[in-house]
C-alpha cells in the first residue's frame, strides 16, 4: 500500500465533470484506490464517494492505492490532478 500527497489546481475542485475523469482514471486500475480528506477515507471508484468530500480548489488530498499497479495507478491520478482535469 502506498500514497502520495496531491493538491487540487483547477477552478472548481472535484466536482461533476472532473469527478467524472477522475472516477474513470480510477477505475482503469486493477488496485483498490482510496481519496483521503481530513479524517475521511473513500472509495475513488465511486463518484459518490468522491463528491461527498467536498474538495475545492487548493485542497490537499492523499491518494492512497493497494495492488498490482499502485504506483502507476498513483501516477496515473496524479498527473490527472496536476494537468487541471485538462480545464
Amino acid at each position: 500500500m502506498i500514497s502520495r500527497d496531491v493538491t487540487i489546481k483547477n477552478n472548481v475542485g472535484l466536482h461533476a465533470r472532473p469527478a467524472t475523469f477522475f472516477i474513470q482514471k480510477a477505475n482503469s486500475y486493477k488496485s483498490s484506490i482510496w481519496v483521503e480528506k481530513d479524517d475521511r477515507r473513500v472509495n475513488a471508484k465511486s463518484l459518490l464517494g468522491v463528491l461527498s468530500l467536498g474538495i475545492v480548489k487548493g485542497m490537499t488530498i492523499t491518494l492512497i492505492a493497494d495492488g498490482t499497479d499502485e504506483a502507476d495507478a498513483l501516477e496515473g491520478l496524479a498527473t490527472l490532478v496536476d494537468t487541471g482535469f485538462a480545464e
